[in-house]
């Protein structure tokens, strides 16, 4: 069966949906193929932070009623090393804040919204391959045993790390940068209230911790581990004593029921370009960052709006000048996003090569940032989002 759309969209994670989002809202037409079922997508537990820009687009789409009502604004975070403990006030710092509001929760407001605008998303479709990616695009995918075509003008690969779009690029264009660390997250979600009103990130010398949450009730916690740890290894109760002992929070860190836990490695991965013909790759198809900086939902997001002003350009004023400079555009700000998610995991995670000569570089790394109006008010720039600049 053929069906033809203006454009293709592979993937219904953050950057799939608020791309459909934004075309919708420019006239223009779009199918997006999930290959898992909207029950998983909208239970999927991923990260929670969204940057100013982030809130800000979507209470412009109209998607901001819930967020508005259930997402917890923070002004500020903390951070916790060598004794210390320090906040970084981004309301005073840069007027802006971050809000903390599930992924899932963000995916479920997409869908919702998506579907009740006769928006065409074709959930449990396995993208198999795309064709003439340079001229007259089209993507092959199975639903229910049956095979289907999408003709488009344009493709997005939005189908995450694992998916067939980044694939659809020669090798011989495609150049990889990627860093594995030497560690990774174990991360819990407690029935719990939150030990404290905004983030507390700590360097500890049992390794790296943080307090977060998913909402009044629930914490959202994590400490540094070996990246090839058994989970069996990790009881509730080795789990707590970690965090008490890391986070220093004493009897402000209520222990309670774990709903659910997990280990994920700590990566660092860009594929350049980010286009190829009438190929675009956003989110995590295009690159990976390391979590501390909370980045990977909000990186998603920057591209696509680059990626739906330009198709809006071409399809109202037929100019291809922003569509040409996708890559460069969104690879240009993607960078200064790995520096700083880079520079944060570095700065708060032990390292098994580390020294005392590196443990006390960090405390003084940290100590200048937080006492240091400019490192402060550049911590602070970063961590609350930076504009894009359509500049490349």
């Amino acid at each position: 069966m053929l069906t033809r759309t203006q454009v293709g969209i592979i993937g219904a994670g953050p950057a799939g949906l608020f791309l459909s989002h934004l075309l919708y809202r420019e006239g223009i037409e779009s199918v997006v193929l999930e290959s898992h079922t909207r029950e998983y997508i909208e239970h999927r537990v991923r990260a929670g932070v969204l940057e100013q820009n982030t809130v800000d687009l979507m209470v412009s789409m109209g998607l901001g009623g819930r967020l508005q009502r259930e997402g917890l604004v923070h002004r500020g975070v903390e951070l916790r090393f060598g004794g210390r403990a320090r906040r970084i006030d981004f309301q005073e710092l840069t007027g802006r804040a971050i809000t903390v509001y599930a992924q899932q929760e963000v995916i479920k407001d997409l869908v919702a919204s998506r579907l009740a605008d006769g928006g065409e998303i074709v959930f449990e479709a396995e993208a198999l391959s795309l064709e003439s990616v340079d001229q007259d695009p089209l993507i092959r995918y199975r639903v229910n045993g049956q095979d289907h075509q999408l003709a488009c003008q344009f493709i997005a690969g939005c189908d995450g790390f694992h998916g067939i779009a980044r694939a659809a690029i020669p090798p011989s264009i495609l150049t990889i940068f990627e860093r594995t660390y030497p560690f990774a997250w174990l991360g819990i979600l407690s029935q719990t209230a939150p030990a404290s009103e905004e983030l507390i990130y700590a360097n500890h010398e049992r390794g790296f911790a943080l307090m977060s949450m998913r909402s009044p009730e629930v914490s959202r916690l994590y400490v540094q581990c070996p990246p090839q740890e058994d989970l069996a290894e990790w009881p509730d109760e080795r789990i707590w004593s970690e965090l008490h002992a890391r986070l220093g929070l004493g009897d402000q860190l209520k222990e309670g029921p774990v709903l659910q836990k997990g280990i994920a490695p700590i990566r660092s991965f860009v594929a350049e370009p980010m286009q190829f013909g009438k190929l675009f790759l956003a989110g995590d198809a295009a690159h990976i960052v390391p979590p501390t900086g909370a980045k990977g939902l909000n990186l998603a997001v920057a591209d696509v709006r680059v990626l739906a002003r330009g198709l809006a350009e071409f399809y109202s004023q037929g100019r291809r000048d922003l569509l040409d400079r996708y890559s460069a555009i969104c690879l240009r700000h993607c960078w200064k996003v790995q520096r700083f998610s880079s520079w944060m995991t570095t700065t708060l995670h032990r390292f098994p090569e580390e020294n005392a000569f590196d443990r006390r570089r960090q405390w003084a790394e940290l100590d200048y940032m937080t006492s240091s109006r400019a490192g402060s008010q550049a911590f602070a720039e970063n961590y609350v989002g930076l504009d894009v600049s359509l500049d490349s």
